[in-house]
């Protein structure tokens, strides 16, 4: 801001000649032609750099005025450099000194001294101005902070307050699935028998009376016989999603290549009877694992590829294995992965179901095209949670599917959370 300068003086010579000294250099000159005059100048405005006031003026002389100006607190800040044309006694400039002066400047007038002094106060007053300008900012930062903190400090104890909500929902949430599970197996048990029977009595009414039924009769039967035989499947697929949350089994070295040996053993029958290729690019590794666990985890994934496989193309499966690190979120420490590629050349699917195919009876076809309850690919979502690992898939339709497992080698199931992989 430009520096004002109050001039006062009751001759109008005397100001002119002060103003065409001191204007050249850029300050802002206002002038009073008494001490009444400057009194009023400063009711109005009290942002002064600097006060030059004759002594002898009538009325209110340079020693009044000034004294009344400063009995203000809001002019006390500006210095006065009081101008004279007589040289006063010691006395006389004490009392110029306790009436408010500064200094004083004796007519006539020096203009490099007049210019001197004044520059001297000016430069004063911006480098007040600069630290009143730094206080101020300074008092806003720390009220920012101040404020800061305080939001802060809510907001911390807002999220201490809903972690702990969560956490006791996530406590509720656990025994309600633990009850539901415990329900599911339990109706699914009692379903089991009723069912039989309904197999059972169907095949014998089927067997004895075959030759009495016309072709629609015979073919209500099967339908009947289908339908228990999809309604068993699912009540086993349903006990087995049960059984695997209530599967607390301790985890053991567990060898992934015999296991795979043994699943694709038993599932000879199945691999002849596609003309399958399955190929194994490096023995899997071994791991701490529930087996019980595992095996219907692979079963299923290479059980879907034979299902899924493409008309008249010979099914082809490549199961491979990669090592990986993630590090924990809570802490600190890389965990080993061992990530493992079940790939085929299928049918596929489009990407868009890659996280959907995962869901509790979720089919992209139905039934008279494929065998299935829905239920398999969630059972192996569930037994990978168990085991605190990852699954998830890409494909394309027409081009087959990779499904990828990633399992820990040594699992904390008290202190491991969730991981992002970083290969």
């Amino acid at each position: 801001m430009q520096p004002r300068i109050l001039l006062v003086d009751d001759r109008e010579d005397n100001l002119l000649s002060i103003e065409s000294i001191l204007e050249m250099d850029g300050y802002k000159i206002i002038k009073a032609n008494s001490g009444k005059d400057a009194l009023k100048v400063l009711l109005q405005d009290t942002e002064f750099a600097l006060i030059l006031m004759d002594v002898k003026m009538p009325n209110l002389n340079g020693f009044e005025t000034a004294t009344l100006i400063y009995e203000r607190e809001k002019l006390r800040h500006i210095p006065i450099i009081f101008v004279t044309a007589h040289s006063y006694g010691d006395e006389n400039v004490f009392k110029g000194y306790r009436a408010g002066a500064v200094d004083y400047i004796y007519k006539p007038i020096n203009p490099d001294l007049l210019k001197a002094k004044v520059s001297v106060f000016i430069e004063l007053y911006k480098k007040n101005h600069r630290l009143i300008a730094q206080e101020q900012r300074l008092i806003s930062i720390n009220r920012n902070l101040e404020n800061e903190i305080k939001e802060r400090q809510m907001s911390e104890d807002k999220i201490k307050g809903l972690n702990q909500e969560l956490l006791e929902y996530i406590d509720r949430l656990e025994s309600a699935n633990k009850e539901l599970d415990m329900v599911a197996f339990m109706a699914s048990h009692d379903l089991q028998e009723p069912l039989r029977k309904i197999l059972t009595f169907s095949e014998r009414l089927h067997s004895k009376y075959e030759n009495l039924f016309d072709e629609e009769g015979n073919k209500f039967i099967g339908r009947v016989q289908k339908s228990a035989e999809r309604m068993q499947a699912l009540i086993t697929d349903i006990m087995t999603f049960s059984r695997t949350g209530t599967n607390k089994e301790p985890f053991i070295e567990t060898n992934l290549h015999v296991l795979l040996q043994e699943i694709l053993d038993e599932m000879e029958g199945t691999i002849t009877e596609k003309n399958a290729v399955i190929k194994i690019a490096h023995p899997l590794p071994s791991i701490s694992a529930n087996p019980g666990l595992l095996r219907p985890l692979f079963f299923n994934l290479i059980s879907n590829s034979l299902k899924y496989g493409r008309e008249n193309v010979q099914p082809v499966i490549n199961i491979s294995f990669e090592n990986i690190m993630a590090f924990m979120n809570s802490r600190n420490s890389a965990i080993l992965f061992c990530r493992i590629f079940i790939e085929d050349n299928g049918i596929g699917f489009d990407q868009k179901y890659a996280e959907q195919i995962f869901g509790m009876f979720k089919r992209l076809h139905t039934h008279d095209q494929y065998a299935g309850t829905g239920i398999g690919l969630a059972l192996c979502k569930k037994i990978v949670d168990e085991h605190k690992g990852f699954i998830s898939a890409k494909s394309r339709s027409g081009e087959g599917s990779t499904f990828i497992i990633s399992l820990p080698y040594n699992v904390d199931s008290g202190e491991m959370q969730r991981s992002a992989f970083v290969s």
